[in-house]
C-alpha cells in the first residue's frame, strides 16, 4: 500500500506519494548519488518540492561551472610568503615576510593592451556622457620630456596600429577600476545573449547571478593575488607539498637570461639594464625594447602569465601602507582602506606647502618593474605606490576575477 503524505505549502497543499519523495532525493532519479550544484536533481532535498515544473515552482536553472572568461588564466590558490626577497636596499621595511593564503582564482594572461582600451573608448563613446569619454581617455603626455625627444610616442603610441598589442600606459588606477566594470558588463552581456537569455527590464539591465551564465566582476587583482601570480611556486612543488626553492623573479634561479634553447642568454623580461642602456647594442638589442614591449613578447612563467615582471609596473587594489604584511588577515589578504593605520597618523602636507608624507588613502600599490627600471623591482615582493588618480609611462594593469562558488 502507498503511503500518502501531505505538505501544507502556502495556501495549498501539495500531496506526495512516498515513492516520489524516497527518488527525489536522487538527482535526476537514477540513484546517480547526491545532489550537487552542476546535477541537483529535479526535486529539492528540503522540501520534496519539484524545481522547474510548469506550476510556478521554484526555478534551478543549468549549471557547468563558472565559464571561461577571455584572457584569463586559472590560478590555484594556496599557501605563500609575501614579501620581497631581494635586499631591502630602500630601507623601507615595508615588505616583510608573512604567510599567507590566497584562494584560486583568475587573471588576465596579458596585461590590457592599446587596442583594448580604444575598444573600450569605441563603446562607451556610443552609449556614456562626452564628459565621461573624455575622463577615459589616456594620457600621453606621460611620454613628454622637456630633454627627451619622445614626441613620437606622444603622438602615436596610444593609436598607430604598430602599437595595438603594447601595453596601455598613462591610465590612472581609478580609469583601471572604470574599464574592469565596463569589462564585466561587455563579457557579461554577450554570455547572456549567446545563452539565448533574456534580461528582465526591472533587473536595470543586471543579468542575474541565479542564471548560471555569467561571470563574476572584473577587477584589479589585490596584492597578495598578484605576487602570489607573479612568485609562481607552483613550478617548484616536489613531493608532497614541499618546495624545492623560493623564487628571486618569476622564473628560477638568480640570473636575468634565459640559460636554456635557442634564447638562451637572452633576457627574460623587459626593464633598463643600466644607466643610459634599455636595450644593448644595435645587432645584438637584447631584451629588444627601449620602451614597452608586445605584451606576449617574453616566456610566461609557470601559470601561463607573460611579463608579470618588467615592461610595465601594474596597478593592484590596495591602499598603500607601509605595515600591511603585518596588519592584513592572513586568509585573501587586503587593505581597502586606513583601518588600523589612520590617514592621520601620516604627515600629509603642512600650510608653507611643504611635504612629508606622500601616504594617504589615495595612495596605491603598484608592482612589477617597467621598461624604465633596473632589476630590483621586477621581485614580485617588491612594492611601490603612487595617488589613484596619477598616470604614468611606466604603469599599467592586468584585470582579476573570483572563481565563484569554490571552497579553495
Amino acid at each position: 500500500m502507498k503511503r500518502i503524505i501531505r505538505v501544507i505549502y502556502g495556501a495549498g497543499i501539495v500531496i506526495l506519494s512516498s515513492s516520489i519523495l524516497s527518488s527525489c532525493f536522487l538527482p535526476g532519479f537514477g540513484g546517480g548519488g547526491a545532489p550537487t550544484s552542476s546535477d541537483p536533481g529535479p526535486f529539492s532535498t528540503a522540501t520534496g518540492l519539484a524545481y522547474n515544473d510548469d506550476q510556478g515552482g521554484f526555478v534551478v536553472n543549468p549549471f557547468e561551472g563558472q565559464p571561461d572568461g577571455p584572457n584569463l588564466v586559472f590560478i590555484e590558490g594556496g599557501r605563500t610568503v609575501l614579501g620581497s626577497f631581494e635586499e631591502d636596499v630602500m630601507s623601507s621595511r615595508d615588505n616583510l615576510e608573512r604567510t599567507v593564503t590566497v584562494a584560486s582564482f583568475y587573471m588576465d594572461e596579458t596585461e590590457i593592451a592599446n587596442i583594448h582600451w580604444l575598444e573600450y573608448l569605441f563603446y562607451i563613446q556610443q552609449d556614456s556622457t562626452r564628459q565621461f569619454y573624455e575622463t577615459a581617455l589616456p594620457d600621453t603626455m606621460v611620454w613628454a620630456k622637456e630633454l627627451a625627444y619622445n614626441d613620437p610616442y606622444v603622438d602615436h603610441y596610444f593609436r598607430y596600429p604598430g602599437f595595438r598589442y603594447f601595453p596601455v600606459v598613462g591610465v590612472t588606477w581609478l580609469q583601471a577600476n572604470d574599464y574592469a566594470t565596463w569589462r564585466t558588463a561587455a563579457v557579461n552581456s554577450k554570455l547572456a545573449a549567446d545563452a539565448g537569455l533574456e534580461v528582465p527590464a526591472e533587473s536595470d539591465g543586471r543579468i542575474p547571478l541565479e542564471s548560471g551564465v555569467v561571470l563574476p566582476n572584473y577587477r584589479l587583482p589585490t596584492e597578495a593575488e598578484w605576487e602570489y601570480a607573479a612568485q609562481a611556486l607552483i613550478g617548484t612543488q616536489w613531493l608532497d607539498e614541499n618546495q624545492t626553492h623560493k623564487r628571486l623573479y618569476p622564473w628560477d634561479g638568480h640570473a636575468l637570461r634565459n640559460p636554456f634553447g635557442r634564447d638562451m642568454g637572452y633576457f627574460l623580461a623587459n626593464f633598463k639594464r643600466g644607466r643610459g642602456d634599455y636595450a644593448g647594442i644595435a645587432g645584438k638589442l637584447n631584451d629588444g625594447a627601449m620602451i614597452t614591449a608586445y605584451i606576449y613578447e617574453f616566456p610566461p612563467n609557470d601559470f601561463g602569465l607573460y611579463n608579470m615582471a618588467g615592461n610595465v609596473n601594474e596597478w593592484v587594489l590596495d591602499v598603500y601602507r607601509p605595515l600591511s604584511f603585518h596588519d592584513v588577515e592572513d586568509l585573501n589578504p587586503i587593505r581597502r582602506n586606513d583601518f588600523l593605520d589612520e590617514e592621520s597618523n601620516y604627515d600629509t602636507g603642512y600650510d608653507d606647502g611643504t611635504w612629508e608624507s606622500l601616504i594617504s588613502n589615495k595612495s596605491r600599490v603598484y608592482k612589477g618593474g617597467s621598461w624604465k627600471d633596473v632589476a630590483y623591482w621586477m621581485s614580485p615582493g617588491t612594492r611601490r605606490f603612487l595617488e589613484e588618480d596619477s598616470a604614468t609611462a611606466t604603469i599599467g594593469f592586468r584585470c582579476a576575477m573570483i572563481r565563484a562558488g569554490s571552497n579553495y
